[in-house]
């Protein structure tokens, strides 16, 4: 009775291990994702200004936007990462990666898709604020606009150089709209647990510092690094 319970008592132990283990490379390779989808997106001569890439305070890669829709009710939901230069204003290297969640019921995808990525770049210190808030309302919290494209932000509208954020979204290898007024954005706080193995505010990884960058998350900074190594915003 005894060795079947000290067996019954490993076994348990052994899946809870396996648990944590699958979840840990879950985020993992999510985070793996978000410097894939990144460099995809950067490598487009005619996408995401260089010069706009350079005045961002932080940049959020959401790989893989889901829209669902039940009994007639859509909802969109995508998770991925946040990255943000460090120092007080934003002018050091890129920070360690903090764990994100975007959701809602009202994202207008333009063009349809089983697969569309967004790339957000929060543009000054008001979106930073409203992006580590437990939940931003996009669209009130923060505003948010389709990002200007083309080698220079020339063309860009006065309504775009005002938002907090700015939105480039990828669906089946096209480039597309997406609308993201009314949806939430939020820390994921278990997925960053998981990440780094103990529990860790957004605002403590991404504005406060301190923390390393991680293994997985180490292709993505050194991404934006190498990209944007200077904020030029000041």
């Amino acid at each position: 009775m005894r060795r079947m319970q000290a067996f019954t008592l490993a076994m348990v132990i052994l899946l809870f291990a396996a648990t944590a283990i699958f979840a840990a490379s879950k985020e993992e390779k999510r985070l793996g994702e978000c410097a894939d989808v990144l460099k995809e997106i950067l490598d487009v001569p005619d996408d995401i200004p260089p010069d706009l890439l350079s005045k961002a305070e932080c940049v959020g890669v959401i790989p893989s936007l889901k829209k669902m829709t039940l009994l007639g009710v859509g909802g969109t939901y995508g998770a991925g990462a946040f990255v943000c230069r460090s120092g007080a204003k934003f002018n050091g290297p890129w920070s360690a990666p903090a764990m994100y969640k975007i959701e809602g019921g009202s994202f207008g995808l333009q063009i349809g898709g089983t697969r569309t990525d967004l790339v957000l770049l929060v543009m000054n210190p008001r979106g930073v604020q409203a992006i580590l808030n437990s939940k931003a309302k996009l669209g009130t919290d923060a505003g948010v606009a389709a990002g200007p494209k083309g080698r220079t932000a020339s063309a860009a509208t006065d309504a775009s150089l005002q938002a907090e954020i700015l939105s480039y979204s990828r669906s089946r290898g096209l480039f597309a709209g997406v609308s993201l007024e009314g949806g939430t954005l939020r820390p994921d706080d278990e997925a960053t647990e998981k990440v780094y193995g103990r529990k860790l505010e957004a605002r403590k990884i991404l504005v406060e510092g301190g923390v390393a960058v991680p293994k997985a998350g180490k292709a993505l900074v050194d991404l934006l690094n190498k990209r944007s190594p200077k904020n030029t915003s000041n």
